[in-house]
């Protein structure tokens, strides 16, 4: 900062610092707001997730959905009178499966990234209150990560569709008070920054790397580019020392990030 402060900029430098982007890259979503209303937008991002200082242009993006199925419940001994919703749930999760190995197929593939296609998983199940009672109740959370460009919610509509084509009649058939629902849990766009892109060579000058990459995790780049704003990724550390016990940055990752930081003052005060 004092170097910044202390060089007459071309172009300003503006810090932001936001909340909650582990679960949905929530807090960014004001200022971004803000931002829409402004006629001067910001001419670049600088996203400073950890790359080991590597030039990243593109991660995939993510829809989080919880599934409710609502069943209708019985003892045991007379199955077939109720609505199981845990086994309801589990074929909607077979029917995920299903719609995942769809999206990898090689025609769908981008090897810019790792893995090479939108994924689905399913993270979060729970259901049912006792062995010898059919289950009224079963959720789910699954997520997509989604290729830049593909719609995930493109999954949703297909799983929706069955549920209510296929599963729905079979469940009303014994109960009409049986129910599935989804609700959205979270959400941000993939990001493909063009390598032929202003905002891609300046950040291939102030690296001193001109090959690009992509990253598996998520980051709040794809909002910013939504709005307007080119966005790159780079910053000190690695992932592979992030989300896990006693997660830590190398001292000489901050001293390259520096660096880095010096050529980009550097370059706004040639601008």
């Amino acid at each position: 900062l004092p170097v910044f402060l202390s060089k007459p900029l071309a172009r300003p430098v503006h810090l932001a610092f936001s909340y909650d982007e582990e679960v949905g890259c929530l807090g960014v979503r004001s200022m971004l707001a803000e931002l829409e209303k402004r006629s001067n937008k910001p001419a670049l991002c600088l996203i400073g997730e950890p790359t080991s200082l590597q030039p990243v242009l593109g991660h995939k993006g993510k829809l989080a959905m919880r599934c409710k199925v609502h069943g209708a419940a019985c003892h045991s001994a007379y199955a077939p009178q109720g609505v199981n919703a845990i086994e309801y749930a589990a074929k909607l999760i077979c029917h995920l499966g299903d719609i995942a190995r769809d999206l990898a197929h090689p025609a769908l593939h981008d090897d810019r990234f790792d893995p090479p296609y939108s994924t689905i998983q399913t993270g979060l199940i729970k259901g049912g209150r006792a062995l010898n009672i059919v289950p009224a109740e079963c959720e789910f959370d699954f997520e997509v990560r989604a290729l830049p460009g593909f719609d995930p919610q493109a999954v949703h509509a297909r799983l929706e569709s069955y549920a209510k084509n296929e599963l729905l009649p079979r469940m009303q058939a014994v109960s009409a008070q049986t129910a599935i629902t989804f609700e959205r849990l979270a959400e941000y766009p993939g990001l493909a920054t063009p390598p032929d892109s202003e905002a891609a060579q300046l950040l291939a000058a102030i690296t001193g790397f001109s090959e690009f990459s992509t990253v598996a995790f998520g980051s709040e780049g794809g909002l910013f580019d939504q709005a307007g704003i080119p966005a790159v990724i780079c910053g000190p550390g690695s992932m592979d020392q992030g989300h896990k016990p006693d997660e830590f940055v190398a001292i000489e990752q901050l001293e390259a990030c520096d660096a880095m930081l010096l050529r980009l003052a550097h370059h706004l005060h040639q601008a």
